[in-house]
C-alpha cells in the first residue's frame, strides 16, 4: 500500500469527493446511525456530493421502500443490494436529466446489527456501494460483510463511518486495482476493530475479476484470518455457513486432492456421525488449506494456485476454507465463534507427532499444556487416520510414540475420547503421495490418474492444472 493511501485522512477523503462536482449520490444507513453521511457533512461542501441521506429504521417503512426479503432478514446481502438498486435508480430518475452529462452517480448503503443496549447480539453489517465508473456507464457494485469488535454501539458506528468513506473513495479512485481497494478499507482505523470476511465485486467494470482470488487477498491484507467458499465455488459468510452446525474439517495441501484425501474425509465423517445429535443434515464438512507453513510463516502460495485447489475440491462437493492459521487450537477457536455444537478435525498420524512436539508451541506462555487446553475445552475431537510403517504394517493410535514426559498426557486424551482412531477403506491408498503425483503431471497422462477421483483427473487434464502437459 502506497503512502498516499495511508496518509490521506477520512476527512481528506470525504472532502476530495465533496469538491468533485462530477460525483453525486445518496447515502442510506440502517441500524447504526448516519456516520458515513456525517463524515461527508463534517468535511464541508457536502451539498455538491450528497443528494440525500436516509435511515429507514422501522421495519414497516423499510419493507415499504425496499421490499420484504424472502428470508425475512434485514441485515443481509439481499437487503443491502435492494437498498443499492432502489436508491441508485432514484438518483438517475430524479437528477439524471438536469445535472451535467459528465456526472458519475453513486449510492452507498449499509444495513447493520450494532451492539444492542440490552442483549449480547452478533454485531455485523452488510455495506455496499453502487457506482458509475464513467458518465452514462452501467453501474458496478462492491459489497462487503463486516464484523464489529468494539464493545459499544458508538464506537462501532464510528468504525463503520470510516469504512463507508473508505469504500466510496476506493470505488472511485482505486477501481483499476481491486487489491488496493481492499488494502484501503481500514485506512485510519486501529487494528482489530472490524473484520471483513467477504467481499463481492460485481458489474461491467469488474467482469474480469475473480472474486475467489480477491477474497483470499482479504487474508493477506489482514482484513480477516479466513475466508470460505461453498461447494458451488461462491464466497460464503462464515457465520451463515456454520451457525448451529456441527463442523468436521480436514487440513491438507490438496495439491491435488487425492483418493487418500477423500477416504480420510469419508472415514472421518462416518466416525463423526456416531456422536450424539450429529448427522448429515446438521453437519458441514470443510476442507481447510492454510496459507502458512508449519512454522507459521507465509508459504507464498499464489492466488491462482490456491484457486486451482479450491476448484478441484468443489468438483467433489466440498466446502473450502482458506486461512492463515498454523495451530489446530486456532482453527478450533475460529469455528467456535459461530457454533456451540461438535467440532471434529481429521488428521493423519504424522500430525499427532506434530502436536506433541514442544517446538510447535513456541511463543505460548503455557507451552504445550496451554495448546491442549485451547484445543479441547468443549465438544472437540481429533479423528486420526492410520498409516503404514516402514515394514508395511498398519500403525494406529496405539502405536503412537510421544516423548516420555508426555506419555501420560497422551494416554489421558486417548482414554477420554479426545482422540478417535478411524480406519482406511483400502491399504493401497497409503502409496499415494501428492508430491509424487505433481512430479508426474509434466509428463502428461499416466498412472497418476488412478490415484485421483476421476472428475479431478479429468479437470487437471482439461484445464492443464499444476503444470500438466499433454
Amino acid at each position: 500500500m502506497d503512502k498516499q493511501v495511508s496518509s490521506r485522512s477520512t476527512k481528506d477523503k470525504a472532502l476530495r469527493l465533496n469538491l468533485d462536482d462530477k460525483k453525486y449520490g445518496t447515502i442510506v444507513e440502517i441500524g447504526a446511525g448516519q456516520e458515513v453521511a456525517r463524515n461527508f457533512f463534517v468535511a464541508g461542501a457536502a451539498a455538491g456530493t450528497i443528494a440525500k441521506t436516509m435511515s429507514a429504521y422501522d421495519m414497516k417503512f423499510s419493507d415499504a421502500i425496499y421490499g420484504a426479503q424472502p428470508d425475512g432478514r434485514y441485515v443481509s446481502k439481499a437487503r443491502v443490494r435492494a437498498m443499492m438498486e432502489q436508491e441508485f435508480a432514484l438518483v438517475i430518475e430524479r437528477v439524471g436529466d438536469i445535472r451535467s452529462k459528465s456526472s458519475r452517480y453513486f449510492t452507498y448503503a449499509a444495513t447493520v446489527a450494532a451492539k444492542s443496549f440490552n442483549r449480547n447480539n452478533e454485531c455485523h453489517a452488510w455495506c455496499g456501494v453502487r457506482v458509475q465508473m464513467y458518465p452514462g456507464a452501467e453501474p458496478s457494485d462492491i459489497v462487503v460483510h463486516v464484523r464489529m469488535f468494539d464493545d459499544n454501539a458508538e464506537a462501532q458506528q464510528q468504525a463503520l463511518g470510516i469504512l463507508g468513506v473508505n469504500l466510496i473513495y476506493a470505488a472511485y479512485y482505486y477501481f483499476e486495482d481491486p487489491k488496493r481497494i481492499i488494502d484501503s478499507l481500514t485506512d485510519n482505523m486501529k487494528a482489530n476493530r472490524i473484520e471483513i470476511d467477504s467481499i463481492d465485486f460485481r458489474g461491467p467494470y469488474f467482469d474480469d475479476i475473480n472474486n475467489q482470488a480477491k477474497n483470499i487477498h482479504l487474508i493477506r491484507s489482514h482484513k480477516t484470518r479466513a475466508v470460505m467458499f461453498k461447494a458451488d465455488g461462491s464466497v460464503a459468510v462464515p457465520a451463515d455457513m456454520l451457525y448451529k452446525k456441527n463442523v468436521l474439517t480436514i487440513r491438507g495441501s490438496f495439491k491435488p486432492v487425492t483418493n487418500l484425501n477423500v477416504d480420510m474425509i469419508e472415514q472421518g465423517q462416518k466416525a463423526f456421525e456416531l456422536l450424539d445429535d450429529v448427522n448429515t443434515d446438521n453437519t458441514v464438512v470443510i476442507a481447510e488449506i492454510s496459507l502458512n507453513d508449519r512454522h507459521g510463516k507465509d508459504a507464498n502460495i499464489s492466488a491462482e494456485d490456491m484457486m486451482e485447489r479450491v476448484k478441484l475440491l468443489n468438483l467433489l462437493g466440498y466446502n473450502v476454507m482458506i486461512s492463515d492459521y498454523t495451530r489446530y487450537f486456532s482453527l478450533r477457536a475460529y469455528f467456535r465463534q459461530y457454533t456451540k455444537l461438535q467440532i471434529g478435525i481429521v488428521i493423519g498420524m504424522v500430525n499427532i507427532q506434530q502436536i506433541f512436539d514442544d517446538k510447535f508451541y513456541e511463543g505460548l506462555e503455557g507451552g504445550i499444556l496451554e495448546g491442549f487446553g485451547k484445543l479441547f475445552p468443549d465438544h472437540t475431537r481429533l479423528f486420526v487416520y492410520p498409516e503404514l510403517n516402514d515394514q508395511g504394517l498398519m500403525n494406529d493410535l496405539t502405536q503412537v510414540s510421544v516423548p516420555s514426559n508426555l506419555r501420560f498426557l497422551y494416554q489421558h486424551l486417548l482414554d477420554n475420547g479426545f482422540f478417535t482412531g478411524i480406519e482406511s477403506s483400502n491399504p493401497e491408498l497409503f502409496t499415494i503421495y501428492s508430491r509424487e503425483i505433481l512430479k508426474q503431471l509434466s509428463k502428461g497422462r499416466g498412472d497418476w490418474q488412478h490415484a485421483l477421483p476421476p472428475v479431478v483427473a479429468d479437470a487437471i487434464i482439461e484445464h492443464k492444472l499444476f503444470g500438466f502437459r499433454s
